[in-house]
C-alpha cells in the first residue's frame, strides 16, 4: 500500500518516537522564534507553583493547570499560523492581516480563560 502525500511509511512504536522527535523540534522553534511564548513559559514558572498551592481539589488542579496548558497549546498553533502566512507570503494581505489577527484572538481569549477560572477560584478561597 502506497503511503500518502507527505506521510511516513512507518507505523507503532516507530512513529512514536518520530513524531515524539518533530514535537520537540517544534517546542525549540517556538522557544527560539516566539516571543510570547517564552514569556508564557515563564509565567509558568510562577504560575504552576501558585497553581499547586492554591488548587484544593483535583478538578481545582486541572482546572488552574490545564488553563495554562491551554494556553501554550493556543499560542503554538497561532505562531503556526503565523509561519503559514508568512511562507505564503510576507507582502500585506487584508486576508493575511486577518488570519494573524483571529489567531492572536484565540490567544486572548485564552488568556481571559485562564483570568475567570483563576478569579473564580481565588475568590472561593479568600472572600
Amino acid at each position: 500500500m502506497n503511503a500518502p502525500i507527505n506521510k511516513p511509511d512507518h507505523r507503532g512504536l516507530k512513529h512514536v518516537v518520530k513524531a515524539m522527535h518533530f514535537s520537540a523540534l517544534g517546542l525549540r522553534a517556538a522557544w527560539q522564534y516566539e516571543e510570547a511564548f517564552r514569556l508564557e513559559l515563564l509565567a509558568l514558572v510562577f504560575m504552576v507553583p501558585a497553581a499547586l498551592w492554591l488548587g484544593e481539589t483535583g478538578v481545582e488542579y486541572a482546572l488552574l493547570l490545564g488553563t495554562l496548558m491551554l494556553v501554550l497549546v493556543v499560542e503554538l498553533l497561532n505562531s503556526a499560523l503565523e509561519v503559514i502566512v508568512d511562507r505564503i507570503s510576507i507582502d500585506h494581505h487584508i486576508l493575511s492581516g486577518r488570519a494573524k489577527d483571529i489567531g492572536s484572538a484565540a490567544v486572548f481569549m485564552t488568556l481571559m480563560l485562564v483570568t475567570v477560572v483563576w478569579g473564580a477560584i481565588l475568590y472561593d478561597k479568600f472572600f
